[in-house]
């Protein structure tokens, strides 16, 4: 692991620098805050809610480590699958789904999002609610906002998060997520929740946090507005012919489903559901998961893939998200 300097080093070291611009993080932590709170004022959220969202907020550590990490980040598609497709996983989630049946047939009636991916994704995010992040929302967007890499989005979301807590939907003490900010059970960005977060129940708050039916009802909500097709899957697992061109397959940035063959097409080249079914009709593109290890495992995606792609733009990401819907409700 690289070797980094300790918080109190890189602070004193900023605050040393010239004034070059909020995106190298000049000026000290308390003149940052100082600004995002006049921004906030200005937008109208009140000194109470700023005065309770920064009382004891300072840098952390643990937050920077985290944001760094992630650009090391490598793993191949078999450690991926298998570390999120565990027994474990797959029984809480049948579990859930049994125990959440109701409100997950009323989630995609109004959403017109099928229950599958609804599961796939709670369970893939947080464990079906189980650990949505111990992080303070307001420390780590802070902190991410006033040092890190991509401080103009994370200004931005931290301006977010206030007006959320401004709105009285979660208290400050309360607002936990991830160290990136990502909140509650469906890991929603502020600028998200504000968006597309629902108040399923109907009690005047979006609480993803401990209402679990606001929580499924933000996730359908999130992607019926990001292309989910009513009635149709996200894809399946295929097997290809001997010989297939690898260069017939998706780019790691898939092409748009108006732009993929129809599935006809795909089967008189000779590709096969790997359950044995017949492809059916539509369109289709052929994903070939990155970094394979063992073995040679191809999927069938469908248009609805590229709306799971929206919660999170990678293939790893969508087709375990798929797979895992699949598994806890058959």
């Amino acid at each position: 692991m690289l070797m980094r300097r300790s918080l109190a080093a890189r602070v004193a070291a900023l605050s040393a620098l010239p004034s070059v611009g909020f995106a190298q993080a000049s000026g000290s932590f308390e003149a940052f805050l100082a600004g995002i709170r006049r921004e906030a004022q200005g937008a109208g959220v009140s000194t109470a809610t700023l005065n309770r969202a920064f009382a004891g907020i300072r840098p952390n550590e643990r937050v920077l480590e985290l944001d760094r990490r992630q650009a090391e980040f490598t793993i191949s598609w078999e450690a991926y699958r298998d570390g999120r497709l565990s027994a474990a996983r797959i029984d809480a989630g049948r579990r859930a789904y049994a125990e959440n049946r109701g409100l997950l047939a009323q989630v995609q009636a109004r959403t017109r999002v099928s229950a599958r991916v609804v599961m796939g994704i709670w369970g893939l995010e947080t464990n079906y609610g189980g650990f949505s992040g111990n992080f303070s929302v307001v420390e780590a967007l802070a902190t991410l906002a006033w040092e890190g890499r991509r401080a103009a989005f994370f200004r931005a979301e931290l301006l977010a998060a206030l007006r959320i807590l401004d709105a009285g939907h979660i208290a400050p003490e309360r607002m936990k997520g991830s160290h990136a900010g990502a909140m509650g059970q469906p890991q929603f960005m502020p600028s998200s929740f504000e968006r597309l977060a629902m108040d399923f129940d109907g009690d005047g708050r979006r609480d993803i946090w401990d209402n679990r039916a606001d929580a499924l009802g933000s996730i359908g909500n999130y992607l019926a507005r990001n292309g989910w097709r009513e009635g149709e899957a996200w894809g399946f697992e295929v097997v290809l012919p001997a010989g297939f061109d690898r260069a017939l397959a998706e780019p790691s940035r898939p092409r748009p489903a108006t732009e993929w063959p129809g599935l006809d097409q795909w089967a008189r080249m000779g590709v096969r559901r790997a359950d044995g079914g017949p492809l059916g009709a539509g369109q289709g593109g052929i994903i070939l998961p990155a970094n394979q290890e063992r073995g040679f495992q191809a999927f069938m995606a469908l248009p609805n893939f590229h709306a799971i792609r929206r919660y999170n733009p990678s293939n790893f990401y969508a087709l375990t998200v798929g797979m895992l819907g699949d598994r806890v409700t058959a």
